[in-house]
């Protein structure tokens, strides 16, 4: 699914892992995420054929994010005002767009994450020396995964691995990620970025 694949791409400090021990309680990796405000950072998205793209993603807690795919792609992905929408460089079409709340992407942005209660949420374990917490849409679960792994001391967001209803898989690698920034609030708008688009036609 389209969405699944282009939602791997806000996450992932690295791939380094930490020390091996038991998983990061949910309430834990909760108060981390809470704490998140703004962040700002350049990410590499390995595909599933091995092929790779690039960019780089601002995320504005609660609700707002702006993902920027480099050339050649250019794909835009926005979420703002409840809603996920993706703009497809090469087409002449509207967005696609997706309810917030019916993507995984909520486990992010939303303004008061609980894991401990969130439906999405199905997975929650510690492997090679990181917490993953696996989480997918409980109505339809044949949509695919995501899967969000944390290293501990301290905490940190290291990887998002999105598996698609055929069981493919892609990485996503973030840069450093610069937190504390200040964005306008306009980046983020869905509806700005398809006037501006359709005046450019």
């Amino acid at each position: 699914m389209r969405i699944l694949r282009l939602l791997a791409a806000l996450a992932a400090l690295s791939l380094a892992t930490a020390a091996s021990g038991a998983e990061i309680p949910l309430a834990t990796l909760s108060a981390y995420l809470n704490g998140l405000t703004t962040a700002e950072t350049t990410f590499r998205q390995i595909n599933p054929d091995g092929t790779s793209s690039s960019g780089k993603v601002i995320i504005e807690r609660p609700g707002r994010m702006r993902f920027e795919y480099a050339k050649p792609d250019k794909t835009l992905v926005l979420a703002s005002a409840g809603s996920v929408a993706i703009f497809d460089a090469k087409s002449n079409q509207p967005p696609e767009q997706y309810p917030l709340a019916k993507t995984p992407l909520s486990l992010i942005l939303g303004a008061k994450i609980d894991l401990t209660s969130a439906q999405m949420v199905v997975g929650h374990r510690e492997e090679g020396g990181l917490t993953l917490v696996t989480a997918q849409d409980p109505a339809h679960p044949e949509y695919g995964q995501l899967e969000l792994g944390f290293s501990a001391d301290p905490v940190a967001l290291r990887q998002w691995v999105v598996t698609d209803a055929n069981g493919a898989q892609t990485i996503v690698l973030l840069g450093n990620l610069k937190v504390g920034g200040s964005y306008p609030p306009a980046i983020f708008s869905i509806t700005g970025e398809t006037e501006a688009r359709l005046r450019k036609r």
